[in-house]
């Protein structure tokens, strides 16, 4: 991994589009890392006092600093201003005359607080676009309590259908929660900055972790509202879909195969050399093989279990069925797709001193390159000097004095 700083100025399709950043830790510091991602000019805002705790989080440290900030910070500049004093206030209505959209994650009554609701922001600009990412969003019951992707995983749906019948339902090993309201962040951003385009007004975005959740369960409501049915856990396959599941291979590699689709079935029974298969009643259609769930992956187990990883996907393939090994990091970073992709890119960490790779930029897009141009400061209010002389051509009372480098 080469050892010099990484730096790209592509430009991007939000070039030109300037983003504040107020709040920590992860659903807000992920939608603006897409929308810099994708050429936002993203100023990040910490207090003086109060850095980002996502600076320090992270299960793994390397030379003493924990890696998550890397990926998140990417992009983005820094500035430290205290939004609790009018100190901090002012400059910060200046920058926000100048930007397109702020997004907080604070408990909701936060910025109201602070005297920098959405009527004196907009007074100040009116075509910025406010995005407010909370637990529970800024209205109804439960707007007031905290909330972490952990509860909205849980009261959004998630977790209920995760997991093993009977067993205590799993959380993923990342904040599932937290990232899907970043995303619906940054989606609901650029949809109210298409509408401004249209009005030249902005307004507000209210995203609400656990509705981010909720909006993934497919089918999980109507089929409660119409059938009464609640759905539950069904391990490492999705009940009626077959055969779609993971199997283990001769050499002990956990592989995919997702064969569900008619045609696709048809196919996984040529590569089996058991085409009559395909015809048998009880796995002729989707819906019959979905009452058959346990007979027919059981066929599909015995067969992947008589061939190593390397001929089952080979195998599959040649007969174009859909096949994948159950893959970790090491296997991931190692991969030449995600390399010709992309999606390994090296961040340079001011902090150690090295690129640190992390992963790349989604979607791809074929007129306006996006990169990962920077990864973040290593110290709150790197950028203060630059963004002052820059944008507010000043440097008011209040603001930290720490030179940009």
């Amino acid at each position: 991994m080469p050892s010099e700083p990484v730096v790209r100025t592509e430009r991007g399709p939000l070039t030109g589009i300037r983003v504040i950043e107020l709040g920590s830790v992860v659903a807000g510091p992920f939608a603006t890392r897409l929308l810099a991602d994708y050429g936002a000019d993203v100023i990040k805002v910490e207090a003086p006092d109060r850095p980002d705790p996502l600076r320090t989080w992270g299960q793994e440290a390397y030379r003493d600093h924990h890696l998550w900030w890397t990926v998140h910070a990417r992009n983005k500049r820094c500035i430290t201003l205290d939004l609790r004093s009018p100190d901090g206030r002012k400059p910060f209505l200046e920058l926000a005359r100048t930007a397109d959209v702020v997004v907080e994650n604070f408990r909701p009554g936060t910025m109201e607080k602070w005297n920098l609701d959405y009527p004196t922001l907009s007074a100040a600009n009116k075509g910025l676009v406010l995005v407010r990412v909370s637990g529970f969003g800024q209205t109804g019951p439960y707007s007031k309590r905290p909330g972490y992707a952990s509860v909205a995983e849980a009261m959004g749906g998630l977790r209920a259908i995760n997991g093993y019948p009977g067993q205590a339902p799993p959380r993923m090993a990342i904040s599932l929660g937290d990232s899907l309201g970043g995303l619906f962040a940054a989606l609901g951003a650029v949809a109210a900055l298409q509408h401004r385009s249209r009005t030249g007004l902005g307004q507000v975005v209210d995203v609400s972790l656990a509705e981010s959740c909720l909006a993934l369960t497919e089918s999980m409501i109507p089929e409660f509202d119409r059938l009464g049915r609640v759905r539950r856990p069904s391990g490492t396959r999705l009940d009626g879909i077959a055969p779609s599941n993971l199997f283990k291979t001769a050499d002990g590699v956990w592989v995919i195969v997702a064969a569900n689709q008619d045609t696709v079935f048809r196919r996984l029974c040529r590569a089996m050399a058991r085409p009559e298969l395909a015809d048998d009643p009880r796995f002729a259609t989707h819906v019959d093989r979905g009452r058959n769930q346990d007979l027919v992956e059981g066929i599909v187990a015995e067969w992947v279990a008589g061939h190593d990883a390397e001929t089952v996907q080979r195998l599959l393939d040649d007969a174009d069925v859909v096949v994948g090994p159950l893959w970790t990091a090491k296997e991931i970073v190692s991969d030449p797709h995600f390399e010709a992709r992309e999606m390994l890119v090296p961040h340079y960490d001011e902090r150690v001193g090295e690129n640190v790779l992390g992963p790349g930029v989604v979607p791809k897009f074929s007129a306006s390159p996006k990169s990962v141009r920077w990864a973040g400061p290593a110290e709150p209010g790197y950028h203060n000097a630059e963004v002052l002389r820059e944008i507010l051509a000043s440097t008011p009372e209040g603001v930290d004095q720490k030179e940009s480098q």
